[in-house]
Order: structure tokens, then C-alpha cells, then sequence
């Protein structure tokens, strides 16, 4: 860490720097897991896993399982402070709350490291493209699904209880075969890999195909293993960059030259889905796939509600959006009946506008022309 960085923002939270390549991965695991069981042990708190920490849903869970009591660790690529402060500000996080491993998806050796000594993980780290991929492979794919194995390999060497896997909507809305147009999608229902491959949208075939290896490898092994489907995460960010989800509303209060469908979005709070996501952890009930998508409003109706709620932003024009033929919404009637609640939809729209007018994401309203993230145009 900096040494200019103000103490306040770094008190005890442990930043562990584990190398990509080493020569005695066991040896290295098990200093990890002795010092990770020591520390929860010394605070009394039971020790989860965390990938992608700094991200904008997993940053709310962190925050959420050091509120009730637990000891997180944290994998993150970059561990500077521009990447993890956040983390280390948020309510409990030293005295050995939080402790924060440099680790990829695709090094098997450092993520061990990180889960060695928990009993539970929390696969939340995942590539969103912000444009067109030059290597799918590489670049989405790879990543996705190598990093999806290597770490429920690790949660099976660690013997951990559960593993929580945050897969999304796309897995199960997207052209299913066999589904009626006009009957509620549940958990039963899966997207057609291949239509989205052909169509380029390899977000989603990466999010398909990892949910499916991470449910079979469950089965395989025995290794207890569940999955969550959120809908477009919409509320406030804790780290300081603009999510890709944000980046949508932006686009809808600040306008733009880029068409879009009239689709039926379904739209979720960032804090509820990290409460899904603990709930889905702690209650012995939970088994499979579980959609967490509370709310579905149309692009123009979400535009409506949008100018009513703020009139003072130029807005896109309803025109701007194309006609589509929507099939029926998804429910989340599993994830309910387990005891999961959540915001109305006006609250999530105001956490976000808020948050993105204090951080300077919804000023220059006359500059440089507001941009669609184009994958919410493939999915």
C-alpha cells in the first residue's frame, strides 16, 4: 500500500500478495489456511471466500458479511488502493475482518490460497465486456468458465461447506428452446447456448456455460454447489467506478445516438442481491439454480418512470427505442419462499441517480454525446 494513503484508510485490514507461479503450491495453501484459520479463530468469526471483491455486487456482499459477524477473504487482480480502499474502509474490516489476496481467476495456486481455511465461497468475480472483443477466448470465455473450475476445485480441496455461485439472467431468458413465449420463465429454463453464440453475445455463452460446469462439477463430486441469476443490478456503488449497469441509466437520463429495443428489462438492488446471496449461503434449503429478478418494466415504460422521477435530465426519446415482441417475465418465487425480500423498484432507481449525480456520472449534459454499453444490445 502507498504509504502517502492516510492510515485511516488502511487500519489492519491484511493485504496478501500471493505469487502466480510457485513451486510448492500445497506448502503455500497450508500457511494460508494456518493463518487464515488462526486470525478467524482469534475473532471467533467463521472465514468465506469472496472473489472480485472490488466489484460493485461483490463489494455490497463483503460489506453485508462483515456486518454479520463473519471473516472475508477477498481475491482482487489488483490490490492498489484505487482498486481496493473501498474495502478497506467499510464497518469492520480490520482487525482481521477482511483480508485481501492478489489472485486471478485463471491461477489455480493463488485462489487455493485464498480459500484455503473458509467454509464457504462466494464466486462473484466475473469479465464484463465493455465493447466488441477482439478474442472471445481469451478475452470472455477462458477467464469465465477456467476460472469457474479452478475455483470450485479449490472449495473442494478446502472442504468448504458451500459454494455460491452468481451466474445471471441471461442463463435463462434468452431464446430457451422448447418454452413457450407466453409462459413464466423459472429456474427449469436455460438459454439457447448456441443462438447466443451465433449471435456474438459471448457474455453470455461465457455466464451458460460456466453455470452448467459449475451445477455438473457440483453433481460430479459432491461438492455442495448453488447458483444465483441476478437481473440488471441497478442501486448504489461503494467503489468509484461507474459499473456497466449504471452506465445504462446513465444513457437513458443523459440520451444518446444509439438505438435499443424496446425489451423487457428485469431489474434488481445490488443490496438485494447480496442479501440473496448470503441467504442462498446460510439457509440449508437452498439446492440449484435460484433467479433473482424482482422487477420487469419495458424500455419505454422505464424511460417514462425515469422522466417522471427526473424531470430536469434531457432523456433519450421513445423513439430511439425499436419495437420488439417481449415474452413473458421471469419469476423469483424460489428465492422468495427461501425468505428473500426486496426494494421497490423506485428505491433502486433513486439509489443509483443519486449516487451517480454526488460521484460526477450524470454531469456534462451538453458535452460529449452518452454512449449504450452495446452488450445490453446482444442480450
Amino acid at each position: 500500500m502507498d504509504k502517502d494513503v492516510p492510515s485511516p484508510l488502511r487500519p489492519h485490514c491484511l493485504c496478501v500478495a500471493v505469487p502466480h507461479h510457485t513451486t510448492e503450491p500445497n506448502a503455500m495453501a497450508a500457511r494460508a489456511e494456518e493463518e487464515g484459520a488462526a486470525s478467524a479463530a482469534a475473532s471467533g468469526r467463521v472465514a468465506v471466500c469472496v472473489t472480485g471483491a472490488g466489484g460493485y455486487v461483490a463489494s455490497w456482499l463483503v460489506k453485508l458479511l462483515l456486518a454479520r459477524g463473519y471473516a472475508v477473504h477477498g481475491t482482487a487482480r489488483d490490490l492498489s488502493d484505487e482498486k481496493t480502499a473501498h474495502l478497506k474502509r467499510l464497518p469492520n474490516a480490520s482487525e482481521g475482518g477482511l483480508r485481501l489476496f492478489r489472485a486471478d481467476l485463471l491461477d489455480y495456486d493463488a485462489m487455493a490460497a485464498a480459500i484455503a481455511g473458509c467454509k464457504g465461497v462466494f464466486h462473484v468475480a466475473t469479465p464484463v465486456p465493455s465493447g466488441n472483443l477482439t478474442d472471445p477466448e481469451r478475452e470472455m470465455l477462458g477467464p469465465a468458465v477456467t476460472g469457474t473450475k479452478n475455483v470450485l476445485e479449490a472449495a473442494s480441496s478446502a472442504k468448504v461447506r458451500r459454494v455460491v455461485v452468481v451466474s445471471s439472467m441471461v442463463t435463462v431468458e434468452i431464446n430457451p428452446k422448447d418454452w413457450p413465449k407466453d409462459k413464466i420463465k423459472d429456474e427449469s429454463c436455460w438459454s439457447d447456448k448456441e443462438f447466443c453464440r451465433n449471435n456474438e453475445d459471448w457474455y453470455s455463452v461465457a455466464k451458460i456455460t460456466s453455470e452448467e460446469v459449475a451445477l455438473e462439477y457440483g453433481r460430479q463430486i459432491g461438492l455442495d454447489v448453488v447458483t444465483v441469476n441476478p437481473a440488471l443490478v441497478l442501486g448504489p456503488l461503494l467503489q468509484p467506478m461507474c459499473s456497466t449497469s449504471c452506465q445504462f441509466l446513465i444513457y437513458f437520463l443523459k440520451g444518446g445516438p444509439d438505438r435499443m429495443r424496446d425489451k423487457l428489462w428485469h431489474i434488481v438492488d445490488v443490496r438485494d442481491v447480496a442479501d440473496a446471496l448470503l441467504l442462498l449461503y446460510e439457509n440449508p434449503a437452498a439446492s440449484g439454480r435460484h433467479i433473482c429478478a424482482p422487477h420487469s418494466i419495458s424500455a419505454r415504460d422505464l424511460l417514462r418512470l425515469l422522466k417522471q422521477m427526473y424531470p430536469g435530465y434531457p432523456c433519450i426519446n421513445e423513439e430511439s427505442s425499436d419495437d420488439i415482441d417481449n415474452p413473458a417475465p421471469m419469476t423469483s418465487d424460489k428465492l422468495r419462499k427461501l425468505g428473500w425480500s426486496c426494494r421497490p423498484l423506485e428505491e433502486t432507481i433513486a439509489g443509483t441517480v443519486e449516487f451517480c449525480e454526488q460521484a460526477g456520472f450524470l454531469g456534462d449534459l451538453q458535452g460529449a454525446p452518452c454512449r449504450f454499453p452495446p452488450v445490453y444490445n446482444k442480450i
